[in-house]
């Protein structure tokens, strides 16, 4: 499970405008028109051909769940691709995002300043830039350090340095410990 991944994924379904299916048969019947095929759906979800087929007829109905599991999440995945790529757009060039999170939160810095990790709440609203490079490193595949290290760098500028008006000589902020994340756009 990827938190960082996750968080992005669910603040970008917040602006979904119509709920996903959520029963088999809708589910099946969505992923045979998204793939063009009952085939290319049975070997998506590792399953026979023949299976598909009775989900769409409506003859199966109730899956087990780690194939109810992966069935939502690969309607999710392709679900109002275009409201998806506008919402990602708009946090990438005017909105920005939101993160709220729970972590322990540290920096380095010059000798004599308290620079100790502590745990902090946070919600803090971040530039523009940094919503692009998070949903960017999101969508080529990062892995969840890459995407924690630019949220980090993301609250050292916008938190702890406050847009460059203090804590100019901070070299690097640690994000580890984390409790709680959620982003909005």
């Amino acid at each position: 499970m990827s938190m960082f991944g996750d968080g992005l994924d669910k603040a970008v379904q917040k602006a979904f405008t119509r709920p996903a299916p959520k029963s088999a048969g809708p589910q099946m019947r969505y992923m045979v028109k998204q793939l063009g095929g009952t085939k290319a759906v049975a070997e998506l979800l590792g399953m026979s051909q023949r299976q598909v087929e009775r989900y769409v007829a409506g003859k199966a109905k109730k899956p087990r769940a780690d194939l109810a599991a992966r069935l939502e999440r690969e309607v999710t995945k392709r679900w109002q691709p275009q409201i998806r790529a506008k919402a990602r757009e708009k946090a990438a060039t005017t909105g920005g995002i939101v993160i709220d999170t729970r972590a322990r939160l540290g920096y380095t810095a010059p000798i004599g300043s308290t620079d100790q990790d502590r745990i902090r709440h946070l919600t803090v609203a971040l530039p523009p830039q940094y919503a692009a490079r998070l949903l960017d490193a999101q969508e080529r595949g990062a892995s969840d350090r890459e995407l924690r290290e630019i949220a980090a760098e993301a609250l050292k500028e916008v938190y702890f340095q406050d847009g460059g008006r203090r804590a100019g000589s901070l070299e690097e902020v640690r994000f580890t410990d984390i409790e709680h994340l959620e982003f909005d756009l």
